[in-house]
């Protein structure tokens, strides 16, 4: 593996699935506050409880990525339809909508379609043309398959290739783009950057420390933004700090450790430590 080697971005790609959601409500397209039953009328009657913003901050209360699973066990490529057919069979939220953060894979599916159908586009299609085209991103790519990974990518341990959901996953990327997308958030240059680092919030206002796929923390004296990502031989993590144009990441493959973050954390270190 090299800096230009294609990889699976796996949770990582939820930041950039919520960047053109970001996109999309600057052009008037999305409203995050409509509801889910809007943009996918085939979910239950509960699901028009649950606004966009639920989805993106982890709020939505839908059941349990582990049991949408055992219900997908006839779908080994764990695709989107999939998953959102999974969930046309629950009765009920696992909690009401806006009550807790719980994270959820299956959310971000559904944030998906919602960005597919507002965009009248493919994601994969959408992000090509106004992210990582204008971004100077050329080897990452939304992959739905067929093939359990786009051409040349590292492959990932067997039998455990990654899944093709699109959202919550499927973007393929390389150490170089990962960069290259940190740098153009630190710069803003979508013009979406302060929407992406907004926190949630439950609905009875208490803050959460997550924003648009993004996890917000504190590192020293700054603010640092940052999410991993991880499959069974996989393990990511990015980390931003725009104080500082500031962006590192870490990718590791045949790996099944938590190392990635005393790297990050030590990486960080060393730079907000500098007088």
């Amino acid at each position: 593996m090299t800096a230009t080697t294609p990889v699976y971005a796996a949770s990582l790609s939820k930041q950039m699935t919520a960047a053109c959601a970001a996109l999309l409500v600057r052009q008037g397209a999305l409203d995050v506050e409509s509801p889910l039953s809007y943009w996918l009328p085939q979910l239950p009657a509960w699901s028009g409880t649950i606004s966009l913003r639920h989805l993106i901050h982890h709020t939505a209360g839908l059941p349990a990525d582990h049991k949408i699973d055992a219900i997908t066990t006839g779908d080994p490529d764990r695709t989107s339809s999939g998953i959102i057919q999974a969930l046309t069979q629950f009765p009920t939220p696992d909690h009401p909508p806006g009550t807790a953060h719980v994270y959820s894979n299956a959310g971000y599916v559904c944030l998906a379609a919602a960005v597919e159908r507002a965009a009248s586009l493919p994601l994969p299609d959408f992000a090509q043309r106004h992210l990582f085209a204008p971004l100077a991103m050329p080897d990452t790519r939304y992959w739905a398959g067929p093939a359990p990974a786009p051409p040349g990518a590292a492959p990932l341990a067997r039998p455990h290739p990654a899944p093709l959901s699109l959202g919550d996953g499927g973007v393929w990327t390389t150490l170089n783009d990962l960069l290259r997308w940190g740098q153009a958030l630190n710069a803003d240059e979508l013009g979406i950057s302060e929407l992406l680092q907004t926190p949630g919030h439950l609905d009875d206002g208490t803050p959460l420390d997550y924003a648009w796929g993004i996890g917000v923390r504190s590192h020293g004296a700054y603010r640092v933004y940052r999410h991993g990502g991880g499959w069974t031989g996989l393990r990511n993590l990015h980390a931003r700090v725009p104080e500082l144009d500031l962006t590192m990441a870490v990718i590791a493959i045949n790996d099944h450790t938590e190392r990635r973050v005393p790297v990050i954390n030590g990486l960080l270190d060393e730079v907000t430590s500098s007088p």
